[in-house]
């Protein structure tokens, strides 16, 4: 297992932990196949299944995120998405990287080095704030400003 459930902050949106929670299984997922990589066009397959599913469930994370954001008027909106759509391009580039090339260890060093940080730190920030707001309406920037 990569990323512990429990290591995942919890946020005042249960929607958001719940997305969360299956983005962890998803990624678990795709790790433990990583691990497993034998070189074999079946074992890059399922790489190739997994990681397009995670594209997908990632691209519908964003949107219902960026969707509340846009209806209650987030004023930091246009961070939190930017950075949406950064983490975004940087695994469909990742991944069509590993089509092309089929370097197992460029996954690796990914999913062990970057992407657990960066969803710690997404979570526990700009997620940890928005649903804040959701939760209450009240805007993290002094004055309704950011």
């Amino acid at each position: 297992m990569l990323i512990d459930h429990h290591e995942i902050p919890q946020v005042d949106m249960d929607f958001m932990n719940e997305v969360h929670k299956e983005d962890v299984d998803i990624i678990n997922n795709i790790f433990e196949h990583i691990l497993k990589y034998d070189g074999s066009e079946e074992s890059a397959r399922v790489i190739d299944e997994l990681y397009k599913e995670w594209i997908e469930h990632t691209v519908i994370h964003f949107q219902n995120e960026e969707i509340k954001m846009q209806e209650m008027r987030f004023p930091p909106y246009l961070a939190h998405k930017g950075e949406h759509d950064r983490a975004l391009q940087e695994m469909r580039n990742l991944f069509s990287s590993w089509q092309q090339q089929r370097d197992i260890q460029t996954l690796k060093i990914y999913f062990i080095e970057a992407l657990p940080t960066w969803l710690q730190t997404h979570i526990s920030t700009m997620d940890t704030v928005t649903a804040r707001f959701f939760a209450t309406g009240q805007s993290p920037c002094g004055g309704g400003v950011c």
